[in-house]
């Protein structure tokens, strides 16, 4: 199949951009990121420098390979991430516009290439259990309700790719610092550090110039593990708990 693409390329944060087109014949079969290491093999036989783009495993887990695929993060099908994208979901003679994050809290390295940094430091601030928990229990050692473990699994599964920044109008991290707050507030072991916790990372994530949640829902149909909005209201909730608590 013959595609046209229109890439982002940006040589840093501190020059601008433009949009460059390529022209390429893909496989159906291949990834979206197969993709591109075919029109960087050729850009490197033209001797030209090739397109900067995050990745890692590859395999939907580590969500390095974000980027917008005609205007939508990910790409077109939900529930994936590019590095899942196949090629089968473009028609022949498609022109495919792939750009980076876009928000101010994410200030582009190169290219495709973010500086996602700010996620981290959201998680630095309180996405963790402090206290000394002992040695891994058994399985069924400590009791814990199915639903708030299940609950609890569906918040882990956020891979802190930024979709859900891209895709706000405002660039809220709202849905992402939801789930980190959540996965670790619904499980006993999280429990006494609960509203400190949300405490620092909601001031965490104002101080990285995030937006606020005007409840688009656009997070939740960008995100590629489907994490649903209910989160954001749980994190309000213990936000507001947090205000009144002592502990």
């Amino acid at each position: 199949m013959k595609l046209t693409l229109h890439v982002w390329r940006q040589a840093g944060p501190d020059v601008s951009g433009g949009f460059e087109r390529h022209e390429t014949t893909a496989n159906p079969h291949m990834s979206f990121l197969e993709m591109l290491d075919v029109v960087n093999e050729s850009l490197i036989e033209a001797g030209k420098a090739p397109i900067a783009f995050e990745h890692d495993c590859r395999e939907g887990i580590c969500g390095s390979c974000g980027m917008v695929v005609n205007g939508s993060p990910h790409g077109p099908k939900r529930g994936v991430t590019v590095c899942q994208l196949h090629m089968r979901s473009f028609r022949d003679g498609d022109e495919i516009w792939i750009e980076p994050w876009r928000a101010g809290a994410f200030p582009v390295i190169k290219d495709l290439v973010v500086d996602r940094s700010p996620l981290d430091r959201i998680i630095a601030s309180g996405g963790y259990v402090s206290v000394r928990t002992g040695s891994a229990p058994d399985a069924n050692a400590i009791p814990i309700a199915k639903d708030d473990a299940d609950l609890a699994m569906d918040a882990a599964a956020c891979i802190g790719c930024g979709a859900c920044v891209a895709a706000c109008p405002n660039a809220s991290a709202m849905l992402f610092t939801a789930a980190k707050v959540a996965h670790l507030g619904l499980v006993p072991q999280g429990q006494a550090e609960r509203y400190e916790r949300v405490r620092a990372m909601v001031a965490q994530m104002d101080v990285e110039g995030f937006g606020y949640c005007t409840n688009h829902g656009a997070c939740e149909a960008a995100c590629p593990k489907q994490i649903p909005i209910d989160f954001i209201a749980r994190l309000n909730r213990d936000f507001l708990k947090a205000a009144f608590a002592t502990g």
